[in-house]
């Protein structure tokens, strides 16, 4: 069967553009792309010469280890070879692993025996936190350090025993009198990265991008005084060669790496014995019976790994057993008893299929990329917004280009770059149209002066006047249970609501005569209604879509004034001095209330819903009083919505951004470059159990 031209020039582009920045990463310590990203790229690339095998050269990037040495330091071959691990990003890629191992171990000689081997027929595993730093090969002769080399292109590497040596945890003289080479990674902690980038940007130097970029930067100085002020960490994770006089007496099988010792029989307790002779381990590996028991423990540390000084982008997993270690061998580049199994990625690459557009109920139009569906933090994405006219010039993509796609927790994806590298010629430049279907009627738009968004024209369309009952009824509006964009279809289908006052005016009968409505479906419709009728200020502000009065502005209008009647008797000069509105969003304000149809859907809304007092408080007195904190990333135990709202109560101020003046930043699962930000600016950072403490005070 032949091979579709297409699918050639894929892999031909991809391993273009992955040697590009591999050799950027590796050899030249230059990021231009994320790991994650290029992480995206080599799996992508994995799996078509998985599929088609015949198209794999020697040359190709998945058949390589790492880079070339840079020439300032004195080269040092490996008297173990270096290998890398291959990637795994799913629950089914890791269960393939499991039976993989296992089919190649009924097959091999000598055949298992039931119980025969320490931890029986059946493999078991050790998890590792896979961190995110440099590699490094240390080589100790009857205890004392010999050399200290960076895995290089895993054959040759370059000599850093003087940088080395500055590290404290390492040890110059092992507790026991052996000669063992041991590998591990070099790394800073979080704290220490974000106040060397604010020395670095003191100077005028360019901040460190991520903790792998400082270990390579700091290691590879040439003086060692230097490296010593970095105060860099390791964590030594492999036993590769050992040898001891008189031997150890350990037991366990006959190992290819060993070097005239015994090494332990298992990977947990090789790990244990690295901590014996004196070297820091990560504490937080654990022995694993089972496959799912692994699949439990990634799902742990994917949510908590923020919690940690260090970084790490996912797990290591091996077979435990060294006798099978030895059994499963290596592939030409990775051992076949391990695997790396990463956290969901929040950068990762796809392909723009199409750019259609999507209009918001106060008639604004946004450009969207519709993707090549693609994992990235912990979900599906098949779209991601392109904001405006602007950004798609600014990012210069084309239907048919490779970008690289950002999420961080439940924040909508974004394009953050083209791989114009990966261009094959047929990618087609998109035009900015004179109408969007999606306005309806003739769907003209304009754009908005002083701003970069587009608008429909006609901005009392049934799509506009739709998508403003979808918010209305939403959470973030009157958050009425079972009322949601299908109902809201039929209702103004049917015509048994024309505008928002009527869905309080709804009687059974209404509903019963609708198609897919039985009486039970009815009761409960009606019951979350009446439910909603009351209401507080700023949910009610929300829900009118007044443009440019999100949330935050709504709760600082409603804060201000009090009352309905005062914000709607306020003037713009009062509007426009308010902390936290200004002109822009108070002329807006001020123009919507001024607007006769406007006025008369509130007063019939009032005859409708009842809006419950503000409640004043002494702020002074509450645990949060006065500081700005800011939310990131996904809170487990409550919404964004609640915990916002929680925050309100203690006295405290929800911000959508940080900066110096930001109090705190709490992080939770995937947190992004909020997160980043804090870290950069010296901002406290607390994690989601610490908020939680936080608020019950």
């Amino acid at each position: 069967m032949s091979i579709p031209e297409k699918i050639k020039d894929r892999i031909a582009k991809l391993r273009d553009t992955i040697d590009h920045h591999r050799y950027l990463y590796h050899v030249l310590d230059k990021q231009k792309i994320s790991d994650a990203a290029l992480d995206s790229l080599k799996h992508e690339l994995f799996e078509l010469e998985r599929k088609y095998p015949e198209l794999v050269t020697p040359d190709s990037p998945s058949q390589r280890v790492g880079g070339k040495p840079l020439p300032e330091f004195q080269k040092v071959r490996h008297k173990v070879p270096q290998w890398s691990f291959n990637d795994a990003f799913s629950e089914e890629e890791m269960r393939e692993f499991d039976a993989r191992v296992k089919r190649m171990l009924a097959s091999s000689s000598p055949p298992l025996q039931r119980g025969g081997v320490r931890g029986g027929a059946v493999p078991t595993y050790t998890c590792e936190h896979k961190i995110d730093g440099l590699k490094i090969v240390l080589e100790y002769e009857k205890g004392l350090l010999k050399t200290a080399a960076t895995r290089g292109d895993g054959r040759l590497g370059e000599d850093v025993t003087e940088n080395v040596k500055t590290i404290e945890s390492v040890p110059l003289r092992l507790r026991e009198s052996v000669s063992a080479i041991v590998e591990g990674e070099v790394w800073m902690r979080k704290l220490r990265l974000a106040e060397l980038n604010r020395e670095r940007k003191k100077k005028g130097e360019e901040p460190f991008a991520n903790p792998r970029n400082v270990a390579a930067g700091s290691i590879r100085q040439l003086d060692p005084k230097v490296v010593a002020e970095r105060k860099l960490e390791t964590y030594i994770y492999d036993l590769s060669s050992l040898s001891a006089s008189p031997p150890l007496q350990r037991g366990g099988a006959e190992s290819a790496r060993r070097g005239g010792g015994v090494l332990p029989p298992t990977q947990h307790e090789e790990l244990e014995y690295l901590r014996k002779l004196g070297f820091k381990v990560n504490q937080h590996f654990k022995h694993c019976a089972t496959i799912e028991e692994v699949i439990h423990y990634w799902h742990e540390w994917k949510g908590k790994m923020e919690r940690e000084d260090y970084s790490a982008d996912g797990i290591v997993v091996k077979v435990d057993e060294r006798e099978l270690q030895e059994r499963l061998g290596y592939t030409g580049k990775a051992p076949r008893f391990g695997i790396a199994f990463k956290f969901p990625a929040e950068q990762v690459t796809t392909v723009v299929e199409d750019i259609v557009f999507q209009v918001g109920r106060t008639g604004v139009v946004t450009p969207v990329a519709a993707l090549r569906p693609v994992q990235v933090a912990g979900s599906t994405v098949s779209r991601a917004t392109l904001h405006n006219e602007d950004e798609i010039r600014r990012l210069g993509v084309r239907i048919g280009d490779t970008v690289i796609l950002q999420k961080a927790g439940d924040v909508i994806p974004d394009i953050v770059k083209v791989l114009t590298e990966m261009r094959s010629g047929k990618e087609k430049p998109f035009r900015w149209p004179n109408r969007v279907a999606a306005c309806g009627g003739e769907g003209r738009i304009e754009r908005i002066p002083g701003e970069a968004a587009w608008r429909c024209v006609d901005r009392d369309s049934f799509a506009i006047q739709r998508r403003k009952f979808y918010h209305f009824a939403g959470k973030h509006g009157f958050d009425i249970d079972g009322l949601g964009p299908k109902i809201i279809d039929l209702l103004l289908a049917h015509k048994r609501v024309m505008a928002f006052p009527d869905i309080f005016t709804l009687k059974r009968d209404d509903l019963l005569e609708l198609p897919r409505f039985a009486e039970k479906s009815v009761d409960n419709l009606l019951a979350a209604i009446e439910k909603a009728r009351a209401v507080t200020l700023p949910r009610f502000l929300v829900a009118l879509s007044i443009p440019q009065a999100g949330e935050e502005t709504a709760y600082d209008l409603a804060e201000h004034f009090g009352s309905l009647e005062k914000l709607r008797a306020a003037s713009f000069e009062e509007l426009e001095k308010i902390h936290g509105v200004g002109p822009v969003v108070g002329k807006s304000v001020a123009d919507w209330f001024g607007d006769r149809n406007n006025r008369r859907i509130v007063d019939a809304l009032l005859g409708e819903v009842r809006i419950e007092k503000m409640k004043k408080k002494d702020t002074v007195t509450l645990s949060l009083a006065g500081k700005t904190c800011v939310l990131t990333g996904t809170l487990l135990s409550l919404s964004r919505e609640e915990a916002e709202r929680r925050i309100r109560e203690l006295g405290g101020s929800p911000s959508g951004s940080v900066s110096a003046k930001t109090h705190f930043v709490v992080a939770g699962e995937h947190a992004g470059s909020k997160l980043e930000k804090a870290k950069e600016l010296g901002v406290a950072v607390i994690n989601e159990a610490e908020f939680l403490t936080l608020l019950k005070k």
